[in-house]
């Protein structure tokens, strides 16, 4: 099998795999259903959703030489370009941050900038 058909095969598992964490289990009964919605209506650039409120995490940052930067597990990681979502709005006034932790590396999905609108 070619390199680019293995690629092919784990682009779909990786999604499937992610958004099987993505579980609401009554954790977050208590956040106000408009902010739920958000939560699980925000799309990357590409029309992908960003996963759930299970695993989109308020987030500080900083930018440096004009991309973003995010702590996740004590580390500092590089906001890819393509994963900063410009035009959901953000009605926590908090950055938030998607990411999966896939064999020790952090793969960020989706990042919303606290001043986001």
């Amino acid at each position: 099998m070619s390199l680019l058909s293995r690629r092919t095969l784990l682009v779909p598992m990786l999604l499937v795999a992610a958004t099987a964490q993505a579980v609401d289990r009554g954790q977050f009964e208590d956040v106000p259903e408009d902010i739920r919605n958000w939560f699980k209506g925000v799309t990357s650039q590409t029309g992908v959703p960003c996963c759930d409120i299970a695993d989109g995490h308020r987030t500080d940052y900083e930018v440096r030489a004009g991309a973003y930067w995010v702590p996740v597990n004590g580390a500092w990681w590089r906001v890819p370009d393509q994963a900063v979502v410009r035009n959901a709005g953000n009605p926590l006034g908090e950055a938030i941050v998607w990411y999966v932790n896939f064999r020790g590396s952090i793969e960020i999905r989706c990042f919303v900038p606290a001043d986001s609108t």
